[in-house]
């Protein structure tokens, strides 16, 4: 049985009422996405970066010590043998050159036997004493130790196998765990004068600056060698990595929803001391997480509003729990649901009867206008 075109007219206003229902959310985009409210993420305090294609540093990670600068230490001693009269300094204290430090009485006949001012060859700080008030001296004994640590040597075990490459004047970021993230940049000045045997490591030594004082000799150092360079490479701060070694994954900003954040696998190729290569799983532009990364791996669906939610405030109209947009019937069955079907909370009991009466006028205005076709035909 053929309808006639004014068939198609009712279920043209019908569908139009309802409007375009939007997409449903990928399952997996909507599983991998953590949404937080303003509270967690100032908690978290969450810290963004753009992924660039941008110069990429191969380096060699190593570690090594803080030593004092051989020629920056000296001796002080007496020429004569006698006895300590006087101290004026102890080890902690810092002197300059040409003070006097020691007063030693000789053993030679006076009244006052005669004395003699040991003064400070260098400047520097006290880093030894083997004297006191009292003891007898000798020529050939030390009686303080002065050392010169405005600048010191960072000296690192650079192992055999990774040293081809590496020539004085090789650029280095160094961090020092006692001083937390600072870096302190400088170049290799001289290798040692013998490889460890037993480590398979030579020395490489890096002439740094002291003048704050906040180094000592036996802090532990960490190197980061820089050996060459490629250019145009996608990376991103090694802070923003997360998961097991064989799943990485990285948070990244979702486009469409604030304080949203979807895990992306990645595969990752190269790592230096700051970043690691990207080969896949990213584009240049996405905003990936870095500061309260490792806090979002932990993330659960109570850390803020649900996707439902998100999607409704970004909006401003109502979604159904996969994302997509709610029709007028869907709202009119949630808001039945909601009222138990009783005709509170706005009526929708009524509002179906009324449908439902509107549709039965037009299928019978419908069937009279076909029977009358009919009859002029």
């Amino acid at each position: 049985m053929k309808f006639p075109l004014l068939f198609l007219i009712p279920l043209f206003f019908f569908s139009g009422s309802a409007g375009v229902a939007e997409e449903a959310i990928d399952p997996d985009r909507a599983a991998n996405t953590v949404i937080l409210d303003e509270t967690a993420v100032k908690n978290l305090k969450i810290e963004l970066v753009p992924v660039t294609e941008e110069t990429f540093e191969s380096t060699v990670f190593t570690i090594g010590r803080i030593e004092e600068i051989p020629a920056n230490r000296s001796a002080l001693s007496s020429r004569i043998a006698g006895r300590v009269v006087a101290l004026n300094a102890y080890v902690g204290d810092t002197v300059k050159q040409g003070d006097v430090l020691v007063t030693v009485e000789s053993r030679q006949p006076g009244n006052p036997p005669p004395t003699i001012e040991l003064k400070a060859l260098q400047g520097g700080t006290v880093v030894d004493s083997h004297v006191r008030i009292g003891e007898p001296v000798e020529p050939a004994s030390d009686l303080l130790d002065v050392s010169d640590r405005s600048k010191l040597w960072a000296v690192a075990k650079i192992p055999e196998t990774e040293a081809m490459g590496i020539v004085p004047g090789t650029k280095a970021r160094i961090r020092i765990p006692a001083l937390g993230d600072e870096v302190i940049e400088a170049e290799l000045s001289r290798f040692g004068v013998e490889a460890n045997r037993e480590a398979g490591t030579i020395e490489g030594i890096f002439e740094i600056d002291n003048a704050a004082g906040r180094l000592q000799p036996g802090m532990r150092a960490e190197f980061s060698l820089l050996k060459g360079q490629r250019e145009d490479v996608m990376s991103v701060p090694r802070t923003a990595i997360q998961g097991d070694p064989t799943k990485r994954v990285v948070f990244v900003e979702d486009y469409e929803l604030p304080n949203a954040f979807v895990r992306a696998p990645v595969v990752l190729g190269e790592q230096n001391d700051t970043h690691v290569e990207v080969i896949s799983g990213l584009f240049p532009g996405d905003e990936v997480v870095t500061r309260g990364s490792y806090a979002l791996s932990f993330a659960g669906s109570g850390s803020g509003m649900s996707l439902k939610e998100a999607l409704d405030a970004a909006h401003g109209h109502e979604h159904n729990e996969d994302g997509s947009e709610m029709t007028d019937a869907q709202k009119a069955a949630q808001k039945a649901e909601d009222s138990g079907g009783s005709g509170k909370g706005g009526d929708p009991l009524w509002l179906w009867i009324a449908i439902g009466w509107a549709v039965l006028a037009t299928l019978l205005a419908l069937v009279f206008a076909q029977k009358l076709i009919k009859r002029k035909a």
